[in-house]
């Protein structure tokens, strides 16, 4: 007889939501920061000017990671909940049979 899965457990889904949108927010971060700073060399090359960085960072960088931090946050705690509900339902029906 194969070894009965565990019940889902609720308190599991505030840690992976935090997490993963930890996670996205850094590389979201990261990567809008990179596309700022080579489009900002880019426009300061071609004004003949000196590149002013902190544009990068303030401007372009932490708003695109805010906002992605807040949609991969919607998204993760939808993902999560949908995936617990689902678990449980399966796990009854598994012990009916």
């Amino acid at each position: 007889m194969p070894p009965t899965p565990r019940p889902p457990r609720w308190y599991a889904i505030p840690v992976r939501v935090l997490l993963v949108t930890f996670i996205g927010t850094l590389l979201s971060f990261a990567v809008s920061l990179l596309l700022g700073i080579l489009g900002i060399v880019i426009v300061s090359s071609l004004r003949h000017v000196h590149p002013n960085m902190t544009v990068a960072y303030r401007l372009i960088a932490l708003p695109a990671a805010m906002v992605a931090g807040s949609i991969i946050f919607v998204l993760a705690l939808a993902m999560e909940i949908r995936h617990y509900r689902q678990s449980k339902t399966l796990a009854v029906i598994e012990r009916m049979i």
